[in-house]
């Protein structure tokens, strides 16, 4: 069988199918499971939650420190063999949490976790699709988190009911089991199965390459990728400080017990969106709907200012909110392979993710600091103001495609001596 399968690559649907097993078991056990379990792991060891939740944030910090050379390895030696290596190194990292005797111990092994995770999540799958189908991945990225978007969905109740029955430290140890024993050999499925495929040459079974922007000269290019990564950045501190803060924010604007009901709405959004463009995105420029998706989340923000405690108004900001969301983990893939192609992808991406898990670490605290200080309408406010400017990032890139598409050659002309 493994003769075999070194004769050929997989097919894109069977790559798609894979990676999104894995990132499903990657999100879920990783990221999702935390916040079921941390007011059983703060009691164990006799801290406040909020320090558990302060040792998460610092772990996803030096996570995003991790992006850059992870980056560099994804596309030095191919996404499914540092995914596998990622799989092993996040369940050895939960095994270690799950044994943690002292809560250092306990924060230690968190970051493990953090780094292990970026060896396996969204970067890395969208780097393993783009070796595989070139520019014709941007399809394919589409399908994959429209899998992954269930995630939560899965992964909540399935760590509550685990809860039930057993403490956190067996819990972290079945999530370490599903890692090695699942993740692991579907990953190393994928890298032995197919031969990296080289950059820009999609396989005949792949979906056809859609159209991406010509290249643009060095200096241009440098900013155009500047303002995607604050762009997304900026964006990303948005929703980072309201998802860490939903329940609450919105109790404190006077919805009471709606804000819990309200607060669902969030998660069908996200995959609802994802469908939708599944069907009807796919053909449009990833800048178009960047410019859209990134356009709803400041949107959201300033409806629930302006109709708080009005649970209609919460609906909407909801919902809207799901929808940003749920298309910026699709554009963050796609947009960088349209504007750049898919040469050095994985570590352009790696980049990105730093400055992008540097401001989301900080957002869930200096939000939650916000409205202590001045209130849920003022801290509402300066997101939106947050989310605008993310947005007048993604403006200023549709200009310059205009300008270089009006006159490329003057743009892209050698200045004269």
């Amino acid at each position: 069988m493994m003769a075999a399968l070194r004769q050929g690559p997989l097919p894109p649907a069977a790559l798609v199918a894979i990676l999104g097993t894995t990132q499903v078991i990657g999100y879920g056990t990783l990221y999702y499971a935390f916040a079921i379990l941390a007011e059983d792991i703060a009691a164990s060891f006799a801290w406040p939650v909020s320090w558990i939740y302060g040792a998460f944030s610092v772990a996803l910090l030096v996570g995003g420190f991790a992006a850059p050379p992870v980056g560099r390895a994804l596309d030095r030696h191919g996404a499914p063999a540092v995914m596998t290596v990622g799989s092993a190194a996040a369940a050895l990292a939960l095994a270690a949490t799950a044994f943690a005797p002292s809560p250092l111990l306990f924060a230690a092994g968190l970051i493990l976790v953090e780094v292990a995770a970026t060896l396996i999540l969204y970067d890395a799958a969208f780097t393993a699709l783009v070796q595989a189908c070139g520019t014709g991945a941007r399809s394919r990225i589409t399908h994959l988190t429209l899998i992954a978007g269930f995630a939560s969905t899965l992964f909540w109740p399935l760590t509550s009911f685990l809860h039930t029955e057993a403490d956190w430290r067996t819990v972290l140890l079945i999530f370490a089991g599903l890692n090695l024993f699942v993740a692991l050999p579907l990953h190393a499925l994928m890298a032995v199965a197919g031969r990296r495929s080289a950059i820009e040459q999609p396989t005949a079974s792949a979906a056809p390459a859609l159209p991406r922007d010509p290249p643009m000269p060095p200096a241009i290019a440098k900013r155009v990728f500047l303002l995607v990564t604050v762009g997304f950045a900026l964006s990303g501190f948005l929703l980072s400080a309201l998802l860490a803060q939903m329940v609450p924010a919105l109790t404190a604007l006077g919805l009471g017990t709606s804000a819990l009901v309200v607060s669902t709405l969030f998660g069908p959004a996200q995959v609802l969106v994802r469908f939708v463009n599944m069907v009807f995105g796919v053909r449009r420029h990833p800048l178009a709907v960047t410019l859209f998706g990134m356009s709803m989340l400041p949107a959201a923000v300033l409806i629930l200012a302006a109709s708080a405690p009005a649970v209609a108004g919460a609906a909407v900001f909801a919902i809207l909110l799901g929808f940003g969301s749920g298309l910026k983990s699709i554009v963050q893939g796609t947009l960088p392979l349209a504007l750049f192609g898919g040469a050095s992808y994985g570590a352009r991406l790696g980049r990105m993710a730093l400055v992008r898990q540097f401001l989301a670490a900080a957002a869930p605290f200096l939000f939650a600091w916000h409205l202590e200080v001045q209130g849920p309408t003022p801290a509402l406010l300066t997101l939106a103001l947050v989310g605008l400017l993310g947005v007048a990032a993604f403006l200023e890139i549709a200009r310059i495609r205009r300008a270089l598409h009006a006159a490329p050659a003057a743009l892209t002309a050698e200045p004269h001596a």
